[in-house]
């Protein structure tokens, strides 16, 4: 039995009456769990969905989407997660393109599901609203209890992609995928057993929260406490009030609990490990929070085409802050060139992954995935470089990189100078056109709380700690920046003011 389901009913069956999930006073134990998404998947059968067929899953992070999102597998469709801000265009997109039989939508936004699914040429019986009515749904349905069998390459997930580059494709994920990369991270990474809380405040619609939260919490029968939507205030009387043991988070997320004005107030003193992802954690943010709460935080890396871990600083071996680790358990990762050679350690190049962990391919896209696994290593579009110790260190996204007057720029060594300055909370270094140059530095800041500094002392901080050619010649001071449903800050969603009357950003143009 290869079916990912298949974890919830062996952990159900291991420890029926403990919590599994918690939001705020709403607790489930696995047994409970194990019924709901049993009687959900009775539901499908009612509903005429069959193994193999595509389930929406537009929920956010509240104690039913693992009742949905186990039911959706035990009856062995596949499940499209959806991000529940997602509107009636971008809805009918994720539906049409993975020919979905039905979505489950959260009641606050089933009208803009059902406008999406109108739009797709769906009938109204595609939608199943979860709400009020949705216990009482489900509980008339008859549990089926047995778990589908899958093939261990059967598509388990389609996950969207952030579409970067075009329009977003899905990456398909096995139940082998899934399931291996759930348990190796919970027992090589974080560690947890049943008496662990891991801190569910990355959306379970996305790669990150979904394995290395909810699938590694089922497979290690660990309870997850959920938060719907973060807050640091929120997230750290969860803390203190669950007792978390494992905090799982985006860089933002950190910045924002060390920056909380009355982070002393809490006790955080349950927190065993801390798990950075998602995006490169500035190392001044790591020492900071690391300093105020007494914990370690364990970065990784990985995508969604990698279920998501591909590599991590891992608990028992030293750990070397800026660093993304090494590869896990039954994976290996090379920096390679442009024709897929390997580069010499400490030189530039992209990351290439092999392993359990490398999607099926990208749906309905042949060509796509040709492209990104030409040779079975997937292409990751990462830069980076690996050290003597086989430890590797992100440089930029590939098509991130600012080419400056014929040199290369990474966005991610001008910020993280950015974020050595005490006044800043946050940064974006991007590229802006240039007549001559062709692409010239620029940076969007956001200050800390009741911070003062000038665009211009900003630009001089960077300028005397980097080469001439990678200081950002624009800097201009935003109240936030654009992030993504995790978190993260977007930099292609950065723009630079008007440059109307020869200012340029609020900083004086120079050569």
């Amino acid at each position: 039995m290869t079916n990912l389901a298949e974890d919830l009913v062996e952990t159900a069956r291991a420890y029926p009456d403990r919590p599994a999930v918690r939001l705020d006073g709403e607790i489930l134990t696995w047994a409970a769990l194990d019924d709901r998404s049993a009687r959900v998947a009775g539901l499908l059968a009612d509903r005429g969905v069959r193994p193999g067929d595509r389930v929406g899953v537009m929920l956010p992070n509240v104690a039913r989407f693992p009742v949905v999102y186990y039911g959706v597998l035990r009856a062995g469709g596949i499940v499209v997660p959806m991000n529940p801000l997602l509107k009636a265009r971008e809805v009918a997109y994720h539906v049409g393109d993975s020919d979905a039989a039905l979505v489950f939508a959260w009641a606050d936004v089933a009208g803009e599901a059902a406008k999406g699914l109108e739009v797709a040429g769906m009938s109204g019986a595609g939608l199943a609203r979860v709400g009020g009515d949705f216990e009482l749904l489900v509980g008339q349905r008859e549990p089926v209890a047995d778990v589908v069998d899958r093939d261990s390459d059967d598509t388990a997930v389609i996950l969207y992609t952030s579409g970067t580059t075009g329009r977003p494709k899905g990456a398909e994920l096995t139940h082998e995928n899934l399931r291996r990369n759930a348990a190796v991270t919970a027992r090589t990474l974080i560690q947890a057993d049943p008496t662990d809380v891991i801190m569910g405040c990355l959306p379970l619609f996305h790669s990150f929260g979904q394995t290395c939260g909810l699938n590694a919490a089922v497979a290690s029968g660990a309870c997850l406490t959920l938060i719907p939507r973060f807050d640091p205030g929120r997230a750290l009387g969860v803390i203190q009030r669950d007792r978390v043991t494992i905090f799982e988070g985006v860089p933002t997320m950190y910045a924002a609990m060390l920056r909380h004005p009355e982070r002393g107030e809490y006790d955080v003193s349950s927190l065993r490990t801390c798990v950075s992802g998602g995006a490169a954690l500035p190392v001044e943010v790591l020492r900071g929070f690391e300093a105020a709460f007494g914990a370690v935080i364990l970065e990784g890396y990985g995508l969604s085409e990698t279920s998501p871990v591909a590599s991590f600083n891992h608990p028992n071996r030293p750990r070397k802050p800026g660093s993304i680790g090494t590869p896990i358990e039954g994976v290996q990762m090379r920096i390679v060139d442009a024709a897929g050679l390997d580069v010499p350690r400490g030189e530039v190049g992209e990351i290439a992954v092999r392993g359990h962990n490398i999607m099926k391919g990208y749906w309905k896209r042949a060509e796509a995935t040709r492209e990104a696994i030409p040779d079975g290593w997937l292409r990751t579009g990462d830069l980076a470089r690996h050290d003597e110790d086989g430890y590797f260190f992100i440089v930029d996204r590939k098509k991130d990189v600012i080419i400056r007057g014929g040199y290369n720029v990474y966005p991610r060594e001008v910020e993280e100078v950015l974020y050595e300055h005490p006044a800043v909370a946050e940064a974006a270094v991007i590229g802006v056109p240039h007549d001559t140059l062709g692409e010239e530095v620029a940076a969007a800041v956001a200050l800390e709380p009741g911070s003062e500094v000038t665009p211009a002392q900003l630009r001089e901080f960077v300028r005397e700690r980097v080469a001439a050619y990678k200081y950002p010649r624009r800097i201009w001071l935003v109240d936030t920046l654009p992030k993504g449903p995790t978190g993260k800050i977007l930099r292609r969603e950065v723009t630079p003011p008007s440059t109307a009357g020869g200012a340029c950003g609020v900083v004086p143009c120079e050569p």
